[in-house]
């Protein structure tokens, strides 16, 4: 068979699916909260876009597959899409650089308060876990703050080196800073941590989970002096490798998986601490790698060959066990910044001015909270698919829009069998309200 081709004057979209996000923006009415968002940079003239079209289509850009600015010229071309979300027209790429310029380190503070408070209020939920991490961002080019830091991917790079804080328990992020590269894991740790607490509000935080980076005597007396329940991962030194080699009692929980506990106390700290020790039997199975670390100072002693090994600062009073098990849910945290990166441009937004680089990405942080929301009470899944994934399964569907007497009517291209299944969403979307209540709440 030969084939031909042909065109249509139809404005069609790939991105129909997107109606569902934009009935949720419309139900908790998101352009009244980023119009009554404080300090916003205005345009430079009567004809620029104003900032809550700048905002609200730079983060559907993202939903849409943007990981850089260029890319958000995707969106603005997409003509059907523009009038699904009610924009006479989008703006270019230059649009975006120009407004995140604009931006410096008091107006981050108060926006992202702004933004970050009104989430957390929309919630009803309390008792938070939070985990805080860092991550490595590579850069290509002369953007402040991207100076030779510690990067195990590209050593030698200019990197930054941002904080970023994540609520486990309603998969949201908290906060996030934008450091220099140089810096060291910890450092600012303490004000990041009490600038969290208060864009967090009235949120009683029940734990705090943290790795090895933040393994710091000024970190543990400031969260016991906030009365803070905290897990924190602790580095092998040599002091507790001699702790871990006087350890007699062990507790099978696993095969190959035990466990003990001990108090211990850093010649530098004023008071002893719980430390909890998990050792694993190495390669278990075929193909597999235990987590943790050999004790290197007891090479020569051959029972040590056979473990790794992994130890936690605690103040609280559980079992070991349990203490174990809630640690280990903390690893959810390296998959958010995986997907972060990967979906939503977090390492490829970047500008020349750092706190334009840091306002950027903290819209990107709003539009992963806002997906979050859609993934938990719209799309209500038991698994909480990447937004990689969602795109081809709900939001790429080809459409056009038709008038139908007073309505427009958008015309989605849907197997029949789906045509159900969106419907069921497309309801879903038009009851949404704030707040919102989680059902383990």
């Amino acid at each position: 068979m030969e084939l031909k081709i042909a065109f249509t004057d139809k404005e069609i979209t790939p991105w129909g699916g997107m109606v569902l996000l934009k009935n949720m923006l419309d139900q908790i009415d998101f352009k009244k909260v980023i119009s009554n968002c404080p300090q916003l940079p205005k345009p430079g003239s009567n004809r620029g876009y104003s900032p809550v079209q700048i905002i609200e289509s730079f983060i559907v850009s993202i939903w849409c597959g943007a990981n850089r600015f260029f890319h958000t010229e995707v969106t603005r071309h997409d003509r059907t899409l523009n009038r699904i979300f009610n924009w006479e027209r989008s703006p270019g790429n230059d649009t975006y650089k120009r407004f995140f310029s604009k931006f410096t380190q008091a107006i981050n503070q108060r926006i992202f308060q702004y933004f970050y408070q009104w989430f957390f209020t929309q919630l009803k939920f309390d008792n938070l876990t939070l985990d805080l991490d860092s991550t490595i961002i590579t850069r290509y080019g002369n953007q402040e703050g991207a100076t030779k830091g510690y990067n195990r991917k590209k050593p030698g790079r200019h990197s930054h080196h941002p904080l970023i804080a994540f609520v486990a328990d309603c998969l949201m992020v908290a906060n996030c800073w934008l450091r220099s590269g140089d810096a060291h894991t910890s450092n600012n740790f303490l004000s990041f941590l009490e600038d969290t607490l208060n864009k967090l509000k009235d949120k009683h935080v029940s734990l705090v989970r943290l790795d090895s980076g933040f393994y710091d005597k000024k970190i543990f007396e400031y969260l016991e002096q906030k009365g803070l329940s905290y897990i924190v991962s602790a580095k092998l030194y040599s002091l507790i490798q001699r702790k871990i080699h006087a350890q007699r009692s062990w507790l099978k929980l696993d095969e190959g998986v035990e466990i003990a506990e001990t108090m211990y106390r850093n010649p530098f700290w004023d008071k002893p601490r719980r430390l909890i020790i998990i050792r694993r039997r190495i390669e278990l199975k075929k193909g597999s790698q235990s987590i943790g670390k050999q004790l290197t100072l007891f090479k020569d002693e051959e029972i040590y060959d056979n473990y790794r090994y992994s130890c936690f600062i605690t103040n609280l009073t559980l079992s070991a066990a349990d203490v174990w098990r809630l640690y280990r849910q903390r690893a959810q945290a390296e998959n958010r910044i995986k997907e972060l990166k990967y979906d939503f441009g977090f390492s490829s937004f970047n500008l020349r001015n750092f706190w334009g680089t840091e306002a950027a990405l903290n819209f990107a942080m709003i539009a992963y909270n806002l997906m979050s929301l859609f993934r938990q009470f719209i799309l209500n899944s038991k698994t909480q698919q990447r937004l990689s994934t969602l795109r081809y399964k709900t939001f790429a569907i080809g459409a056009y829009l038709v008038k139908d007497g007073r309505y427009i009517v958008l015309k989605l291209s849907l197997a029949l069998k789906r045509r159900e299944w969106f419907t069921g969403l497309w309801k879903q979307s038009k009851k949404f309200s704030l707040p919102v209540r989680f059902s383990n709440a």
